[in-house]
């Protein structure tokens, strides 16, 4: 196929941030292009300023006053005599207004008209559109009655279960699912809220719940001289809260035949609104083969890497010569595909708790490298991972000449990836991709909630793994000692003219804690814990990472070691032994009772409850909204409310507290308490 060149694009700002914006940057820059970067003040020193030739800061942290500030992109697009703008994905991509912004400023957009925005980014309006231009769509309701009435009635004519969805936007804002009619009230009133804080619109639109369908998707390309071609199908089937979790091209599902069909469709939608550029066309493939139209994203989806490398394209590339006017330098005959490529989203997120987002400061980063794997990635070493932005911070995709070995490289490649600082899903995603409905290619929407339920614990630490940790610990305790000695030989390290002195370790991982003596002799540790002797003997030490063995096997981790706890990440658990005094137990420290505190960072955006007012265990009490997302706070214990420390639409940290409840003392008082709540 043709090269795609960026033509007389000399210049690019990049009107994005993280992961995608460095993807950007580093093939505008490839293409002999001048890359221009936009950041708030949380990203001053984020890796896409450092990699952009120059860089803008365009407001404070949060998005509405930076990423989604039009006037402030555009001004410094002027102010650094950008020739275009790249809007990545998220933020402005889909923004109609700010499309057309950047045409009035003279800015060469690289995306599609903004006619073609708007109509695609209503959910209603595009179903419509779809409907006419004779794309299968899901029975549903986009009626511009938004009332509670309009759509119980609608759900009744349609049956339960049904989907209500934003119509502004996607990503899993703004949409539920409801069972029944008694449900509809309050999923309206929350679907609202969720959808106008995400996109500044409460309009909804109603849907038949397709029952564990596949997420089928097909990215299509279209120039300005009317050709239009598709390339290939991605399967994102693997999905939690909506938000995709781990997508794969091509389908394990789709055949020579259903491709054909289904990219036929694709290619339709987009000749009939005009489009241009890279878009994406999302379909739900039930078990019997047939597709319905869910969405189109106007924009380079998340998921691009997959494509890009069963293809050989490079997508960006193309975009840039696109909207500099070129013709597509291949026509649909001409695409190939070649084996199977995975992509794994690294996400700052806790599993074991209902995958709820996490922030703080990365410690360490060690992306994974190896044959066929490619890391895009926007984080560093030191970063802060604020709760702005979405929790995304990575993704591991890795390729294979068929799809086991590209499942198996993937794995391999998350085993040696290690981000310590936060709770991420690096393991889960290890685990998913272990199970053998994945593994056969049986994945549908339901995957995650019937493989793992609400959450996904991770089996707790073993012996062997303590005692991996007690010699990294051992070890980075002895070259401490030297770095404040003076010269000592080599071969007297661990050398002793008596019997070898024991050093002991206290842990505690979870719920769960050990007590280890490690006795060393050269390069060989004895680590004596829970009544077994392992030995372990260390092949290779560098910062960050080793090669230990036990017995006949080899294990390759990577570690952080601080004054207070050890972190190390082995091929299928990221582990955290914190070290403990003389004489500390296992107590639990959280210390919460009746006190409520904030999971993460975030924004109360609802409290529920007022001072005396009595609560059940599990009542909803307040909303906290984090990194886009709008978290159902509940009361742990049942009692009556003492304090609210909190205020709607204050800023709140992990940890502050929000709600104090009076225990309830009794077993009566307790059912009084839920009788009178509810």
């Amino acid at each position: 196929m043709g090269e795609a060149v960026s033509g007389g694009i000399d210049s690019l700002l990049v009107a994005n941030r993280g992961e995608i914006a460095c993807r950007i940057i580093r093939t505008a820059r490839a293409e002999g292009v001048r890359t221009i970067a936009v950041y708030s003040e949380a990203d001053a020193n984020a890796p896409h300023v450092r990699l952009a030739d120059e860089a803008v800061q365009i407001g404070p942290a949060a998005a509405a006053e930076s990423y989604l500030y039009i006037e402030r992109i555009i001004e410094a697009a002027r102010t650094t005599r950008a020739a275009a703008i790249h809007p990545g994905y998220g933020f402005l991509s889909e923004n109609a207004d700010f499309a057309t912004a950047c045409a009035e400023a003279g800015i060469l957009f690289v995306g599609p008209p903004a006619e073609a925005i708007e109509l695609m980014g209503n959910k209603a309006q595009a179903k419509r559109r779809m409907i006419s231009a004779g794309v299968p769509c899901v029975p549903g309701y986009e009626g511009e009655d938004q009332s509670d009435g309009a759509f119980t009635a609608a759900a009744e004519r349609i049956g339960y279960p049904v989907m209500v969805k934003a119509a502004a936007g996607g990503g899993g804002r703004g949409m539920r699912l409801v069972n029944d009619a008694a449900d509809m009230p309050e999923t309206l009133k929350q679907a609202r809220s969720e959808a106008e804080n995400a996109f500044g619109s409460g309009e909804l639109i109603l849907e038949k719940a397709i029952v564990e369908p596949r997420h089928v998707e097909f990215q299509i390309f279209a120039d300005s001289h009317g050709n239009v071609v598709h390339l290939g199908e991605r399967d994102c089937s693997v999905q939690r809260r909506h938000q995709k979790v781990i997508e794969e091209a091509p389908s394990p599902a789709v055949d020579a035949d259903l491709r054909d069909k289904m990219g036929a469709a694709a290619v339709e939608a987009a000749r009939s609104i005009g489009y241009v550029g890279a878009g994406t066309v999302e379909f739900l493939l039930d078990r019997g083969g047939d597709f319905y139209f869910l969405e189109m994203n106007t924009r380079l989806q998340v998921e691009h890497p997959v494509t890009e490398m069963i293809t050989g394209l490079d997508l960006v590339s193309l975009q840039l010569a696109v909207a500099n006017g070129a013709k597509l330098p291949f026509s649909q005959n001409d695409v190939r595909f070649a084996g199977h490529a995975i992509e794994a989203r690294l996400y700052a997120e806790n599993p074991a708790q209902g995958f709820l987002p996490a922030t703080g400061q990365i410690e360490l980063w060690l992306p994974p490298d190896g044959d066929g794997v490619r890391v895009d990635g926007g984080i560093a070493t030191g970063q802060m991972v604020s709760p702005f932005y979405d929790p995304m911070l990575a993704k591991i995709i890795a390729w294979g000449k068929n799809r086991d070995e590209a499942r198996q490289r993937l794995i391999g490649a998350l085993g040696r990836t290690a981000l310590f600082g936060l709770a991420t899903n690096r393991d889960f995603l290890i685990a998913a991709l272990r199970r053998k409905c994945f593994a056969d290619g049986e994945a549908t929407t339901a995957f995650i909630a019937k493989e793992f339920g609400g959450g996904a614990g991770m089996p707790a630490a073993t012996g062997t793994e303590s005692a991996m940790a007690a010699v990294l610990r051992f070890l980075w305790q002895r070259n401490k000692a030297l770095a404040r000695a003076g010269r000592v030989s080599h071969s007297l390290l661990n050398w002793s003219s008596g019997r070898p002195v024991a050093s002991h370790f206290s842990f505690r991982t979870g719920a769960n804690q050990f007590e280890l003596s490690i006795r060393a002799n050269g390069d060989n540790y004895i680590v004596a814990t829970g009544g077994e002797e392992i030995a372990v003997i260390t092949d290779k030490i560098s910062d960050g990472s080793a090669r230990l063995r036990i017995g006949p096997e080899t294990f390759d981790i990577c570690y952080l070691i601080e004054d207070d706890r050890v972190l190390v990440a082995t091929t299928s658990k990221q582990l955290e032994f914190v070290i403990l005094e003389a004489g500390t137990g296992n107590e639990d420290a959280t210390g919460s009772g009746g006190r409520v505190v904030a999971p993460m960072h975030g924004r109360m955006a609802e409290i529920f409850v007022t001072v005396g007012e009595k609560v059940a265990a599990g009542d909803r009490i307040a909303v906290l909204e984090a990194m886009k997302m709008q978290h159902q706070i509940s009361a742990p214990t049942s009692g009556r409310i003492a304090a609210v420390h909190a205020q709607i639409g204050s800023q709140i940290g992990a940890g502050d507290p929000i709600i104090e409840i009076e225990i309830a003392t009794d077993v009566n008082e307790q059912s009084r308490d839920a009788a009178t709540s509810h």
